[in-house]
């Protein structure tokens, strides 16, 4: 893989990651507010891998896990489709108020709290600087 291409994947990776870290810090306290205090760092692990509450998570955790792959890959042949990955990662991350699905769960998070609104602008600013 071309370094500029790594380069540009592993900061759309690392944003991405981020990203995911604040959503999910968002939704434990969300949950910890309309559910239960979360008491251990293994029950909240649990809970982000299987309670259907953080369940609309999951596809930007897979998402990052495919960037992850291709960042990994050692066929020199087949680079990873960076434009299409951009574009999905940016289709991901468009809020939708109707339907279902993360985009439709993102809408919500962004409704609810402040902090998923500047971490979608931080978002954006590291799509805006892969070009």
């Amino acid at each position: 893989m071309d370094d500029h291409i790594r380069e540009r994947l592993t900061a759309l990776r690392n944003g991405l990651l981020e990203h995911h870290r604040r959503l999910l810090d968002s939704e434990r306290a969300a949950y910890e507010r309309d559910v239960a205090r979360i008491t251990s760092p293994g029950q909240y692990f649990n809970l982000v891998l299987a309670d259907p509450w953080f369940a609309w998570l999951r596809e930007l955790s897979q998402f990052i896990v495919l960037i992850d792959e291709a960042l990994a890959s050692k066929e020199p042949d087949a680079p990873p489709d960076f434009g299409r990955l951009i574009a999905e990662a940016r289709e991901l991350l468009s809020p939708a108020e109707n339907g279902g699905g993360f985009r439709h769960s993102y809408f919500e998070a962004m409704q609810r709290d402040p902090a998923v609104v500047l971490a979608h602008r931080d978002m954006m600013q590291v799509f805006a600087g892969l070009g």
